[in-house]
């Protein structure tokens, strides 16, 4: 894959975790927090990176105007102010939707103008894959053009997608062929998604020959629904999959505390912001967990 720049030293990158290995840990468990209080938090309890999080019922609603220039210039400065990196960014639509060229486009922007590197987004819906061929066409000219690498994420809400399994994903891939393009692979997506497959780790795994980021999250199984845990702690094998991940390759910590999905594998959020102490008290479990699998 060509340079993506993520070659650059960054705020955090002198203190990259196991062997050099960039851990970023996604903001989505800070739903309800403001980007300061969040990013302070997670310098607090030995974070280096950051992975901002817009995602449409996994967060505090917004619109495009979240992503305008100005409002990247604050974002950057709170990240940089508490020594953090930032190298990727989710930030979740379908690329097969008639908007999707002119948001996604801006959204890139945004996450350039931050530092992230990487930006991960859903594909489409299975019946809007015409669409999503052509949008990818100009959406990876512009992911070129701004230096960043679109990292398909696999969903998590029981639909069809373009991108279901490892399987999926691995032809959406080689059928595009850009250096600009690569997964996002989540296997706690997976459980949710398609609960019948054997092996949520397994099929992360063999995903990871496209993958150029993975996020990592944990989970359990209940009657009402999937409920998210500290990493380790859940059944998705995640220290299984980080051993098998790339040493070059970043991964996050994507910890969604506010929500579970219920048994329709549908995003169900609290009414109340998860407190503080205990967001960090389970990031701090999973940042430890996490380091000590990649170090072995």
């Amino acid at each position: 894959m060509r340079s993506s720049g993520m070659e650059t030293k960054e705020p955090g990158q002198n203190n990259a975790d196991a062997r050099g290995r960039i851990v970023s840990v996604s903001a989505a468990p800070y739903d309800g927090y403001s980007p300061a209080e969040a990013f302070e938090s997670l310098a607090r309890i030995g974070a280096t990176h950051v992975e901002p999080a817009f995602i449409v019922g996994y967060t505090e609603p917004f619109d495009e105007s979240a992503f305008a220039p100005d409002r990247a210039s604050v974002y950057r400065r709170l990240i940089e102010e508490q020594g953090l990196g930032c190298v990727a960014m989710s930030s979740h639509i379908d690329l097969g939707l008639s908007t999707a060229v002119e948001v996604f486009t801006g959204r890139m922007r945004f996450a350039a103008a931050i530092g992230a590197r990487i930006i991960a987004t859903n594909a489409a819906a299975r019946v809007r894959q015409d669409a999503f061929f052509a949008h990818m066409d100009l959406l990876l000219r512009r992911a070129e053009d701004l230096g960043v690498v679109i990292a398909l994420e696999n969903p998590g809400d029981g639909s069809d997608n373009l991108l279901n399994t490892a399987e999926d994903g691995l032809a959406l891939v080689r059928r595009i062929g850009s250096d600009h393009l690569g997964l996002n692979y989540d296997a706690a997506n997976t459980a949710s998604h398609r609960p019948t497959l054997q092996d949520f780790a397994d099929d992360a795994i063999a995903a990871m020959p496209a993958c150029v980021h993975i996020h990592v999250k944990d989970l359990v199984r209940r009657e009402t629904g999937w409920h998210f845990t500290a990493i380790g702690e859940g059944t998705i094998g995640c220290e299984r999959i980080l051993k098998a991940a790339r040493a070059a390759m970043p991964v996050s910590i994507e910890l969604p505390l506010r929500l579970h999905r219920g048994p329709d594998a549908q995003p169900v959020r609290r009414a109340e912001r998860v407190p503080l102490p205990e967001i960090e008290k389970v990031v701090a479990r999973s940042l430890a967990t996490v380091r000590t699998a990649l170090a072995v």
